[in-house]
């Protein structure tokens, strides 16, 4: 099973060069780790379905925060921020764009923070190669928002809900280190990186023949983005999962939008209804998301990830530096694989009290160590998708950004909580 997930991998990461789209090559790992994995194991089929339903609260999120991100789009919403950043130049444009990606990762999460992002880019930027450029920096930055953030990335709501983490105190002990992460990579940029971005060209087609008013336009997006905004206050006073509340924010929108447009031609009710707008979104993402979660989750239903866990714990050394080195590895394998069943399996073998320096740093590393590849983590797969980057571009101009910044933010967490927390 680990040689057919490594072969799989490398399949995805050679796309362009295979001319094999990964999307297909997903869903055929999945679909054969599983066989694989019942063949091995064959009680593994009683939790194919549990983890059916964990990938598709995954899926679902995904799919309403796309639907209301594009929402927003055609109703030209985003105007309200991209006719305010007027820079043109890479290296102050390099700086906007990571600071909000990172400040609105903690707000929302890291997933819906990049593909809001991505609709920002487009409307920014007309080179394609320049915009997966700054697409690379907003999953960095987005990955580093959502790590000190208790509701910024599934991993730190799973170590928040289980008790292993209060929200004060992940905020405190690994905000340092996720800023370090992600300073540090545009710090580097802005000595290398020199000229101007191109704008986009005016779209000419669809929504630039339907008039709309400001009041319109900021009305959708004041109602979009307080929907993506709700989602996290839903969670906290339902307790339940966040993908019901986006999928409840998409369907006020889809009312009002309704109630909208009622008076308009049909022609324009085609452009600017949500059915329409369902057509746009990224299925084949949407398709490599589902593929990829089931090939790992066949990998820790069969017991290969609790073997690495267990390999982990019998390195020769003392406390603490066994266990910052345990976690530096947990955040470098999360770029390999996912970081959620990676933690859930750190969870199940420790039993260290609330807010000790491991889940707090687990916390770090699991979020930003999935950064280093594209396919480390939702927001650089949802990313990948919808702008369609090539894997070895990526591991070419981004990964070693994103490698040098997580090492940065592990070097300031251990000082800090050497000099201060210990």
């Amino acid at each position: 099973m680990i040689v057919v997930f490594v072969i799989g991998y490398v399949c995805i990461a050679l796309e362009h060069p295979l001319h094999v789209n990964k999307s297909a090559t997903a869903l055929l790992l999945g679909t054969v780790m599983w066989v694989l994995g019942v063949a091995y194991l064959p009680e593994a089929h009683d939790s194919l379905v549990e983890h059916l339903g964990e990938v598709a609260e995954i899926l679902f999120f995904l799919m309403g925060a796309m639907t209301i991100v594009e929402i927003v789009d055609v109703h030209e919403g985003f105007r309200i921020i991209t006719d305010r950043i007027n820079t043109t130049k890479k290296t102050s444009l390099l700086w906007i764009i990571g600071l909000i990606t990172f400040f609105m990762s903690a707000a929302l999460d890291n997933l819906t923070t990049s593909i809001v992002m991505i609709a920002l880019l487009r409307k920014l930027i007309g080179n394609k190669k320049d915009r997966w450029f700054f697409a690379g920096i907003v999953i960095l930055a987005a990955n580093a928002g959502g790590a000190w953030s208790p509701i910024g990335d599934v991993t730190t709501i799973m170590l928040w809900i289980a008790g292993k983490v209060s929200s004060d105190y992940i905020i405190l002990t690994t905000f340092l280190a996720s800023v370090a992460s992600i300073i540090i990579p545009i710090v580097v940029l802005s000595f290398t990186i020199k000229g101007n971005i191109s704008r986009p060209e005016a779209d000419l087609g669809s929504t630039h023949r339907i008039k709309l008013s400001n009041t319109e336009r900021n009305w959708i997006f004041s109602l979009g983005v307080g929907a993506l905004l709700f989602v996290p206050i839903f969670k906290t006073i339902t307790h339940l999962p966040p993908y019901l509340g986006m999928l409840g924010g998409l369907g006020v929108l889809w009312i009002i939008t309704g109630f909208m447009h009622k008076r308009r031609s049909e022609n324009d009710l085609n452009l600017l209804s949500v059915n329409n707008i369902l057509s746009r979104i990224d299925t084949p993402s949407i398709l490599f998301f589902l593929g990829i979660l089931m090939a790992v989750n066949a990998l820790q239903t069969c017991g290969q990830l609790e073997m690495l866990s267990t390999s982990l714990e019998k390195i020769p050394m003392e406390e603490p530096g066994k266990y910052y080195f345990i976690v530096t590895i947990i955040g470098l394998l999360s770029s390999v694989v996912d970081n959620v069943p990676l933690v859930a399996g750190a969870m199940g073998m420790y039993n260290f009290p609330m807010d000790h320096y491991f889940w707090t740093f687990l916390a770090y590393a699991a979020g930003t160590g999935g950064s280093i590849l594209i396919i480390g983590s939702a927001a650089g797969v949802a990313v990948m998708g919808m702008e369609k980057i090539d894997f070895i571009w990526y591991l070419k101009k981004i990964s070693w950004l994103a490698l040098i910044g997580f090492l940065g933010g592990c070097v300031v967490y251990i000082a800090q909580e050497l000099l201060f927390f210990k």
